[in-house]
């Protein structure tokens, strides 16, 4: 997939597209449903398939007290879309100059000047352009002008309430540590990626040796607690070489010692004593809560329960 962070980087030889345009925070299944349309439609001729998103919510920028935690990073959000088959992602920089562009300029200078769309795909609540004025209605009016089609994707819902899947949801779930339920709407595990630094050593020299993650890590922490779930360990330059374990989660700040000030992810592989990760650029997938995090009277009943908790993960990752 190629990447365009702007429009004016697009050459004019890419060809006509047709496009979704979203945010796309966290590419969940809903997300996947309008790409899985955009894919479908491009069958059917030679257009190019592009994703249309921003580099932030907007939300970051207009009104910064109400955006939302973001549930990946733009790196992951980039492979994501990637491996959904698309042929190209446009990530344009959401600034205030963004922000003041109207809607029938951002039309005529994206999806006409620069994709030469003929199909664009949206989600039936989209909004764009200066103070959100564009809506649905306004992009079926600039494409009968233009000569584009407009294709409005009905939400997906879940088979339980009907809830509508959306990003919110998603947040809302992983922020009381539902990692498995959040995992069936994003389509995919729940996942921290960051570069494993130096901690304070806590785990090894309780025979848990963890990799620690950056405080900078992208994608969405779930609530504090322990979780059963994988540590992958990418590849320098292959993504398909990587390696997969399975591994105990800790998410905290370690009440027991009291000595941590801030929340971090910590992942033991399991059975494994003397990985070198330091460096290393890894994957924490979550897959199940197993209890959250409380402060133990002593080492010798954390140790208990960190046995405990290896021994829960090991027969919840083999089911």
């Amino acid at each position: 997939m190629i990447l365009f962070e702007d429009a004016a980087d697009i050459p004019a030889d890419f060809g006509e597209s047709i496009v979704a345009i979203g945010k796309f925070d966290g590419v969940h299944v809903g997300h996947r449903a309008i790409i899985e349309r955009v894919l479908l439609a491009s069958a059917e001729g030679s257009l190019r398939t592009v994703a249309v998103t921003f580099d932030r919510n907007p939300l970051a920028v207009v009104a910064p007290d109400r955006c939302p935690r973001p549930l990946v990073g733009n790196g992951q959000k980039v492979e994501l879309l990637a491996a959904t088959g698309l042929d190209a992602t446009l990530m344009l920089r959401f600034d205030e100059a963004q922000a003041s562009e109207e809607a029938a300029d951002f039309v005529r200078r994206v999806l006409v000047g620069a994709l030469r769309a003929r199909r664009v795909l949206v989600g039936r609540d989209f909004r764009f352009g200066r103070g959100g004025a564009g809506d649905v209605a306004l992009l079926q009016r600039l494409g009968a002008e233009h000569g584009f089609a407009v294709d409005v994707i009905d939400d997906i819902a879940s088979t339980g309430d009907g809830r509508r899947v959306s990003s919110t949801w998603i947040r809302e779930l992983l922020e009381r540590g539902d990692v498995a339920t959040a995992a069936k709407l994003l389509g995919y595990l729940p996942t921290v990626t960051g570069e494993v630094v130096h901690g304070l050593q806590r785990g090894r020299e309780l025979g848990f040796p963890t990799a620690n993650l950056a405080a900078d890590a992208e994608g969405f922490v779930p609530a504090d607690g322990v979780y059963a779930g994988w540590l992958v360990v990418r590849a320098e330059g292959d993504q398909l070489s990587s390696t997969r374990y399975p591994a105990a989660i800790s998410v905290g700040v370690n009440p027991t010692f009291g000595d941590v000030d801030q929340s971090q992810v910590e992942a033991y592989v399991l059975d494994e004593t003397d990985l070198d990760l330091y460096g290393s650029r890894v994957d924490v997938q979550f897959q199940q809560r197993l209890r959250g995090m409380v402060a133990f009277e002593g080492v010798e009943k954390l140790v208990a329960q960190m046995r405990d908790d290896v021994e829960r993960t090991r027969g919840i990752l083999r089911a």
